[in-house]
This record gives C-alpha cells, structure tokens and sequence, in this order.
C-alpha cells in the first residue's frame, strides 16, 4: 500500500481549545490522501521563529507555517515564501478575503499565505456568577471598569486574571488606547508611530489607565508570570472576575462545557465597542526545493483552509471567525455572531485596527521596542507614564528619520 504524502505544519496552537481547533485539519487533509504533520511548538511565536531558523538553517523548512503579517514579510525579502497565486487565483481569494487582510498576506502583491482567522483582541470576558454576586452590569467604559471592580474587590474577589507576559502586557496597553482615545488616535499613535500623539495628553491618559489596572491583578512583580490560558481558568473557575484577552480565550471556555451568557459573558473592553483590534492567524508556505510556487501538499492545504467546512470546525473550537464569507454562522455561539457583526460594522465604518501585540503593523524592531517599554511600565513602579513617553517620542522619531533615509 503506498504511503500518503506527508504536509508538515509547525504551529504553537497548543492549549485545549487550540489544540481541538487545528485538528479539525487533520482528516480533511487525509481524505485528500495526505499526512498532516503537525507537533506544536510550544512556547509561542517567539519559540517558533527560532525553530525555523533552525530549520531553514539545516535546509529542512516545513510545509506550512504559523505566521503574522509582520513575519511575513521578513521571510518575504529573504525569498523564502513560496507563491500561492495559482491557487488564489483559482479560488477567487481577491473576492473571499476583505482588501485589508489580503494584503497582509502577501508579499510584493502576491498570496505567500492563506489567512485562517479573524480573532477580535480587544474582548473581555467575565464570570457571570461573581458579576451576579456583587449585582454589577458589563462595563462600556474605563470608569465604569474601575467601579466595577472596586466593588469585586469589596467582596473580596480578584477583579481582573492577567498573565503578566509581555506580549501579553502589550495586548492589554493597545486595548487600553483604543477605548481611551479611539481608533483615530490608535492608528496614529500605534501604527504609525506619530511622536506628536505619543507625548501628547491622550496617551499620557492611557497610561496612567494601563497602571491603574495592576493592582486588580494581584500581581506582585516581573516574576510572576504566567500563560494566557492559565489566566482563563481563573475566571473560568471563578478565582477571578474578568480577563482581557483576544477572542482565542473564548475557547479555552468552550473548551471546559462553559455557556456563553449562561456562565460567562463576553464583550467589547471599555470604549471599544465600536471599534475592532483584529489578529489574523496565517498559515506561510515555504519554498521547497527551490521552486516558487507551492507544491501539490501546500496548494491541498491552502484550499482546505480556506473551504467552508474547515473554517467553521475551525473557528468554532478556536473561538475566532471565519476569514471566508457565506459560512454559516447559525452554529457559532452568541459570542462568534456578535464578534462577525461587529467585525463587518468596523471594516463599514473604517474603526477596524490591527493589533500591535499580535504582529500585525509594526516591523520586528519597533515592536520588541515597544513591548519592552510597555512592559517595564507595567512592572517597574520607578518608571513613570511621564518617562515611558519620552522616551517612546524619542525611538518614534528615531525610526521616523530612519524610514526618511
């Protein structure tokens, strides 16, 4: 009996609700007649691109891999992306994927991965019993926020489950930002890095906003950190009240029998309930061979992907939405179907933004920057809002006189 081709994916998607995600792939792959190949790396992006460094190294680069945007188009300019415009092509992928999003996933106009996802980052999710338990409502705005959660602390509840991860910290300043000064200000200041809006008296509001929120956390210092799921099981086992955490988190739930409105509610974080902070989840394909464009295994993968039934499975267990329009969204949970009517308002009222933590705007450097400095603002009670905007205005114009050059 012959053997199937084998299509390797290296991924970091290793959480329950994650882990029930990507499977999904696997016997769709297989009624193809190919092997899904796919150990996760745990550890993160991070972890991952010093795998595949290691792998591109040695001459052995996988199928497929976990990628964002701004990776993207790293490994673009070293020539290691394989084309997918054959398979775009063919399956109208300039119609199925919104303009935005098409756009980070190629390189120098062409499709050199296929999006998986659109995860919503500025979502908050709250134990319904322990909001019950001090008779609060969702908070809409930072004040009511603060309210709420003196009222859990009163009774004695941790308001606020948070990983203290850098990449993590960042997640929390950029949805900080957008419900402070909105999606005008959030482009401006974060993507596009204006040093003008970085020292001026908005910001200094959000991070006064962002440094407000550690004492909710119970956090004690740099030292205790822990993962993100780790802090959905505090709120999912009512040890605390609320998480802000991309949409992803909403798995983990799904993913322990909890019932969305029933057991917890999942909703806009304060200010942005306009406004959408997207991260899409893409799946690179690399060269094999030396040849530019993908191979019979890579172009089955990107269809699958792609199709109806793999974005639904998908999707559902992930706790994201669909990237592919027409799927049927009467399977998703109340949470999904908000998230994808909220998803297509903001793209009609051009309040859609993409997430700075989850590399989505930002070239690598400018992002290790940021996240180092808005993690040292999170954790070192000695450096002050007044201090973390100088010297953001300062690398700001550094990089803008650089980009000049």
């Amino acid at each position: 009996m012959a053997h199937a081709e084998v299509v390797e994916l290296l991924h970091w998607w290793s959480s329950e609700g994650e882990t029930r995600a990507v499977q999904s792939l696997v016997p769709q792959m297989a009624r193809q007649g190919l092997e899904l190949k796919m150990p996760p790396v745990p550890g993160g992006a991070q972890a991952l691109d010093r795998v595949l460094r290691d792998r591109i190294a040695s001459r052995s680069a996988p199928d497929a891999v976990q990628m964002k945007a701004t990776d993207l188009a790293a490994w673009g300019a070293q020539g290691a992306l394989a084309s997918l415009d054959t398979v775009a092509k063919q399956e109208g992928w300039d119609y199925k994927i919104p303009r935005q999003i098409a756009a980070q996933v190629q390189y120098k106009g062409s499709y050199v991965a296929v999006p998986v996802n659109v995860h919503r980052v500025n979502s908050l999710y709250i134990n319904r019993s322990l909001l019950q338990q001090v008779q609060g409502r969702a908070p809409q705005t930072w004040g009511q926020f603060f309210h709420l959660a003196e009222r859990l602390q009163k009774a004695g509840i941790t308001p606020l489950a948070h990983g203290n991860q850098p990449w993590q910290n960042l997640t929390l300043f950029e949805t900080v930002a957008l419900g402070a000064g909105g999606a005008d200000f959030y482009l401006k200041a974060l993507v596009q890095q204006d040093p003008s809006v970085i020292a001026g008296p908005v910001m200094q509001q959000v991070m006064q906003t962002f440094i407000a929120l550690k004492p909710l956390t119970g956090h004690t210092g740099a030292a205790d950190r822990q993962e993100w799921n780790v802090a959905s099981e505090r709120v999912i086992k009512g040890k605390a009240a609320m998480q802000i955490m991309g949409d992803w988190a909403k798995g983990e739930f799904i993913a322990a029998q909890r019932v969305p409105d029933k057991d917890f509610l999942c909703v806009p974080t304060p200010g942005g309930l306009s406004s959408y902070i997207y991260v899409v989840d893409s799946l690179a394909m690399f060269r094999k061979g030396g040849s530019p464009q993908a191979t019979a295994g890579q172009s089955a993968l990107a269809r699958t992907v792609m199709g109806m039934e793999f974005q639904a499975k998908f999707n559902q267990a992930k706790g994201s939405i669909p990237i592919t329009p027409g799927v049927d969204m009467s399977g998703f949970d109340s949470c999904s179907q908000e998230s994808s009517a909220f998803f297509l308002a903001a793209r009609l009222a051009k309040t859609l933004v993409p997430s700075i933590a989850h590399r989505m705007a930002l070239p690598g450097p400018q992002h290790k920057a940021l996240e180092a400095l808005v993690d040292r603002l999170w954790n070192d009670p000695s450096f002050t809002p007044a201090q973390a905007q100088l010297s953001w205005t300062a690398e700001a114009k550094i990089a803008g006189a650089a980009e000049k050059r």
